[in-house]
């Protein structure tokens, strides 16, 4: 038997023949064609065409991602090289106030540097402290120029020597617990706000540091005592305060400080009506509130309220000290007996008549009870 040997057909097909014979020979070929193998092409074309797209999918996704982080890479290398000490990116999103990751729990404590803080800074140093101390400034300026021309307003009529309770031991009490305790907080606070601006050029700042060390004590200790005693002020003279159609004529000319007019008025007049309700009610409780946040900020407040409580503060504090300074200018040697009033309790009949027409007739009426006395306001004499 001839062997047989691999030979190539002319069609690019492997086939088997005898050795000599054409492989074109009829009858007497044993040649197998191999084509019949891929007679089930066809099917895995689709399959086929699926695998290569997303073969070609991976080589473009894959790379693309790799050398977008090793271009970040290389590009924080190339800045370090070209750069170095440049941090400006690091405190880029330092400030960008987002809060990122960190061991420490709490509010806020992601947070590394509040950027609404160089905004508080801003308004603080540039509008509310200089708008504040050049308002308290204008204010004194005015009531001296006032003082000056008018003095100090005495009643017309001679004194009877009866006197007449005005304010109750109680109610003086309250009064000078809130008057005293507003008048430290007052100045403690303006020395912290003010104080580097004024006192720190002329005192130095060995004193200064004292000085400003003091007030924030002070203002720390005294301003609970004086939100517990505006409460009780509050309470006891609010139904006095209460407005009256006859408050009207009292704006409209000024309670005669100027023109000399006597005008009638209650036991308070508007204008004491005025600073009763916005000075005491309004500025003084927003004082207190706001005090309370900064003065506790062991409630888990976050930076921005404590900013906000901070703003809400100045402002309110620096309104009311410059109103609180009209007051205080009436109350002692702009309206002559109204000192007496409240440090005995006692005025003369003569004087209630003048300033307070309506309440001297409730008084006198029986409507409104109020003790009597004989003597001087300075040195009354109770009647049994």
């Amino acid at each position: 038997m001839r062997p047989q040997v691999l030979t190539r057909a002319p069609s690019g097909t492997k086939a088997t023949s005898r050795v000599g014979n054409p492989l074109s020979g009829p009858g007497i070929s044993d040649r197998t064609n191999t084509r019949g193998r891929n007679r089930g092409a066809p099917l895995m074309k689709p399959f086929a065409v699926w695998a290569r797209s997303f073969a070609v999918a991976l080589a473009l996704i894959l790379p693309s991602t790799g050398t977008s982080v090793a271009q970040q890479g290389e590009t924080q290398q190339q800045r370090a090289q070209s750069q170095p000490g440049n941090n400006a990116p690091v405190w880029r999103d330092v400030r960008s106030g987002k809060e990122e990751y960190t061991s420490i729990k709490g509010r806020e404590t992601g947070v590394l540097v509040q950027t609404y803080g160089e905004t508080w800074r801003q308004l603080k140093n540039g509008w509310i402290t200089p708008i504040a101390g050049w308002l308290i400034a204008v204010v004194v300026v005015v009531i001296g120029a006032f003082f000056k021309w008018r003095g100090s307003i005495k009643v017309h009529g001679e004194p009877t020597g009866r006197l007449i309770e005005r304010f109750t031991p109680f109610e003086r009490y309250t009064h000078w617990v809130v008057a005293i305790s507003f008048v430290v907080l007052g100045i403690s606070g303006l020395v912290m706000m003010l104080g580097k601006y004024v006192l720190l050029p002329v005192i130095g700042y060995t004193l200064f540091a004292w000085l400003a060390q003091l007030s924030k004590h002070l203002h720390n200790f005294v301003g609970p005592v004086f939100v517990v005693s505006l409460l009780m002020f509050i309470v006891m003279f609010v139904k006095d305060n209460l407005p009256r159609l006859y408050d009207i004529k009292w704006f409209a000319n000024l309670g005669g400080m100027i023109s000399g007019e006597h005008v009638p008025s209650g036991r308070f007049n508007a204008g004491e009506k005025a600073w009763f309700w916005i000075g005491v009610v309004v500025l003084s409780l927003l004082l207190s509130a706001s005090g309370l946040v900064l003065l506790f900020p062991n409630f888990d407040q976050v930076r921005a309220v404590m900013i906000e409580a901070n703003v809400v503060h100045m402002v309110a504090g620096g309104a009311v000290i410059a109103i609180s300074l009209g007051h205080i200018y009436l109350g002692t040697i702009g309206l002559d007996g109204a000192y007496e009033a409240m440090r005995n309790g006692y005025v003369d009949e003569t004087w209630a008549r003048e300033h307070h027409e309506y309440w001297y007739d409730d008084v006198k009426s029986g409507k409104i009870k109020a003790g009597t006395a004989m003597g001087q306001p300075d040195a009354p004499q109770a009647q049994h």
